[in-house]
This record gives C-alpha cells, sequence and structure tokens, in this order.
C-alpha cells in the first residue's frame, strides 16, 4: 500500500508499512528543509520524475545499499590515477557546480525520467545552505570542475543523491575522497540508495533497514 501525506502536516508513515518492492512508500507533501530532513532521519528520500508527477514521491527500500568509508575498496588503476596527481579532490567547495553537474551531464535532465529538476535542485540547495547537505569536487590542474557528487549529511552519515563524471574516473575519485575524508572524521555511513555494479565493486553491500537505522541513531 502507498500512502498519501498531506502538504501541511510533517508525518511519514512507519517504513515498516511499507510492501512496494522498489520501496515505494508514499507520495505527497512537499520538499521543504523540514520534510527533508525528517525523512533522511527515518531513511526515507524523494524520487521522482519532475515531468511526470506534480507531487514527490518517498521512498524507503527495506534492504539498503551502503558504503562503509572504512571499506573502501581502491582498484591498483585507481590508486595509480591518484598518485599521478593529475586531479585535486575538494569538500564543498562549489555545491552549486555539482548539483548542476548531476542535472546536465550527458543530457540527463532531457532524458525520460530525470528527476533532478529545479524544485529538487532549490530544494537541496537550501539544505545545504543550513548545513545538511555537502558536495564533494574533482578539478582538473585547470581547475576545471570535471566530476563529483553531493548528498544530505545527518548524524556522520552521507546519503548520496548523484554524482557526476565530465572525465573518466571522475566520480570513484570523488567517492574514494569522501570515503577517506569521512574516515578522518570518523562519520559512519554512506548511504548508496541504489545499487550499480561499480558502486559495488568499490566495497558497497546490502544491510537491513533495521540495521540501518541503528547506524544512523548511534
Amino acid at each position: 500500500m502507498v500512502y498519501r501525506i498531506p502538504k501541511d502536516e510533517l508525518i511519514f508513515p512507519d517504513p515498516h508499512l511499507c510492501d512496494e518492492s522498489d520501496g515505494l512508500l508514499c507520495v505527497g507533501g512537499d520538499l521543504s528543509p523540514e520534510r527533508l530532513i525528517l525523512a533522511y532521519s527515518h531513511g526515507i528520500f524523494p524520487w521522482f520524475s519532475f515531468r511526470d508527477w506534480n507531487e514527490p514521491q518517498w521512498f524507503c527500500p527495506m534492504q539498503r545499499f551502503v558504503l562503509f568509508p572504512e571499506e573502501i575498496h581502491v582498484s591498483h588503476s585507481m590508486r595509480t590515477l591518484i598518485n599521478k596527481q593529475q586531479y585535486r579532490v575538494s569538500i564543498n567547495g562549489d555545491f552549486d557546480g555539482v548539483i548542476h553537474g548531476c542535472s546536465l551531464a550527458q543530457g540527463r535532465v532531457d532524458m525520460d525520467g530525470a528527476w533532478l529538476g529545479e524544485d529538487i535542485i532549490n530544494a537541496y540547495t537550501e539544505l545545504y545552505r543550513r548545513g545538511f547537505a555537502a558536495s564533494v569536487e574533482v578539478w582538473n590542474e585547470e581547475d576545471r570542475l570535471v566530476g563529483g557528487l553531493y548528498g544530505v549529511t545527518i548524524n556522520g552519515c552521507f546519503m548520496g543523491e548523484s554524482m557526476f563524471s565530465l572525465v573518466s574516473s571522475a566520480s570513484k575519485l570523488a567517492l574514494i575522497g569522501l570515503a577517506y575524508h569521512m574516515q578522518d572524521l570518523g562519520w559512519k555511513m554512506i548511504d548508496c540508495q541504489l545499487e550499480t555494479p561499480h558502486l559495488r565493486s568499490m566495497g558497497a553491500r546490502f544491510i537491513p533497514y533495521d540495521e540501518y537505522m541503528g547506524i544512523l541513531n548511534r
């Protein structure tokens, strides 16, 4: 059953009530900072095609694809690339550039099912202003932004939203840089949200929702 939530009430249904195979929990509400923070604090995130839906869809899969910073796998080829010092990685150096890069790279915004539109960009930019989102940037030798990722930060966890690469392996460099930075800070977990082969190859794995929430709340 998919629940409907009102715009004028800051609530979500219990994620354990979700019986949809794709993790769709509810629809409705809005993208206010308060609602987004509440959602991510319970492992819930919005994901919907802005051309096909005029209200948010909220997901909470019961199996979570996560990467623990200390388990990051750095391949020999990536170590070689890092040692060449051809690219520089920064944290929160250009959030606006990263979120727009994620929207526009490879013509994503024009594709069917595109979700990173103006409303989402504005909502997460406001989260960043309030200290609940962060970005990782990859710069080339000419200080041009060539890749990166962004996500929500709550209680020592990073909920990844999107990444992009304009050159080979830039998004991998960003993820490795994020994992190393989180290790330095003693942060706990990267929520990858969706399984991909390259994230699995870098050490991401599934854990149950209740374990996920235990880590988030610890």
